[in-house]
């Protein structure tokens, strides 16, 4: 495993909504008496080192990684401090993607989001320009538009800040930006929202 299974505990990795979609519930470990999902961490380790592989086919710059969430910012915007993506935190702008004309366009080729529900504009004109997209779903995400998902908490400011932490670590591991787990010079905190 990329993490021990405590660490995801203990980070609350595992920790869903009362909702489930249809679309997460291979993803559902089982569901409380409180009616609270519980994701199988297993299945989120197992989608991250697959994740970190395939992103790895793909140059820094041709990734960009989304988060409307105020939770999900730092940890994008370490990602791209630590191996050089590109970070899109805050409000999506119209264009982004599909407008050449605009002076926040970007072209990449691959997209990281934190939230489907949040960043439905970065998902709206990712389809536009048919860039795969990869994204953080908690259970109560619809994921029609969702190439790749990695099932996880993606509210919780110590769950993102673990995800994006592995996802970094193993794409620079998987690129050969970095040769071993220890030549990467960061904690998980450093990506943690305080």
């Amino acid at each position: 495993m990329l993490a021990e299974r405590d660490e995801y505990l203990s980070r609350g990795v595992h920790i869903g909504m009362r909702t489930k979609s249809k679309d997460m519930g291979d993803f559902v470990f089982h569901v409380k008496k409180s009616k609270l999902a519980v994701i199988d961490v297993e299945k989120t380790d197992q989608r991250l080192e697959i994740a970190a592989k395939f992103l790895a086919n793909y140059e820094p710059e041709e990734i960009v990684a989304v988060s409307r969430k105020e939770n999900g910012i730092k940890p994008i915007l370490k990602m791209q401090e630590s191996c050089g993506i590109k970070a899109l935190p805050g409000r999506f702008l119209p264009g982004m993607f599909t407008n050449p004309n605009s002076k926040e366009y970007t072209e990449p080729k691959i997209i990281i989001i934190t939230d489907p529900s949040e960043d439905k504009q970065a998902v709206k004109e990712a389809l536009a320009a048919k860039l795969p997209i990869i994204a953080i779903c908690d259970t109560g995400n619809f994921t029609d538009n969702i190439d790749f998902i990695i099932p996880a908490n993606n509210k919780g400011k110590k769950s993102l800040g673990l995800m994006y932490y592995l996802l970094t670590k193993n794409y620079m591991i998987n690129k050969g930006l970095i040769k071993k787990e220890t030549d990467f010079n960061y904690s998980i905190e450093d990506f943690t929202t305080e």
